[in-house]
């Protein structure tokens, strides 16, 4: 029976990428930064971690493959990401003056994480507000 090797493959997938989410927020709260949301669910996407750091509320997508690669969201992906991102901040009117980013944080098996602040912009569009006066590359020192 093909669609049982599918739901089963679907349930490994979404246990390693459970177990990936938990790495990455160790990670981050290493390095400083403090959860806002996990697995931040909307009708128009997910975002795997929000976190903040300072005056910077960051945006997180956890990819993890069996392979180390170069990994890069495509279009779609990133669009569904900003308007969750929107609707996370309409939730939470209080961060709307806080600077803005979108990081991906690459993990594969054996080798350290790969954290890429600032990984990508949203385009201002229809249905997304302009970013660019929120999209501030900041260092987060405080």
């Amino acid at each position: 029976m093909p669609w049982l090797s599918s739901a089963s493959e679907r349930r490994r997938r979404e246990r390693r990428g459970r177990a990936a989410e938990r790495i990455a927020l160790w990670y981050f709260r290493i390095q400083g930064y403090r959860l806002l949301a996990r697995r931040f669910r909307t009708p128009v996407g997910e975002i795997d971690l929000v976190l903040r750091r300072g005056g910077t509320v960051v945006f997180v997508e956890v990819k993890f493959r069996s392979r180390e690669r170069e990994e890069v969201l495509d279009a779609r992906q990133q669009h569904r990401i900003a308007r969750a991102a929107l609707l996370f901040l309409r939730q939470r009117p209080e961060l709307m003056g806080h600077g803005l980013r979108f990081d991906l944080l690459l993990l594969s098996p054996f080798a350290p994480p790969r954290h890429l602040p600032d990984a990508w912009r949203p385009e201002a569009g229809t249905d997304t507000p302009a970013w660019s006066s929120s999209l501030r590359n900041r260092d987060d020192s405080g």
